[in-house]
């Protein structure tokens, strides 16, 4: 299993696009539609953290033995 710094870029740049765009929606009075945005953000970034929890525990499934 071997992380790559390209998930840590994706993550970033899925941070900075819905940092973006909640300020302009903030800004444009569609506070309601940009707290959704920032909710959808973070459902993104944990669904890609959780596929990484998951291949950890299986390595350590197999290191230990744990069928």
């Amino acid at each position: 299993m071997n992380v790559s710094i390209d998930l840590v870029f994706k993550i970033a740049a899925i941070g900075i696009l819905v940092a973006v765009l909640y300020q302009l929606l903030v800004r444009s009075g569609r506070e309601d539609i940009a707290t959704m945005v920032s909710i959808a953000g973070l459902v993104v970034v944990l669904l890609m953290v959780v596929d990484l929890v998951g291949q950890l525990f299986e390595s350590v499934k197999q290191v230990f033995g744990l069928y």
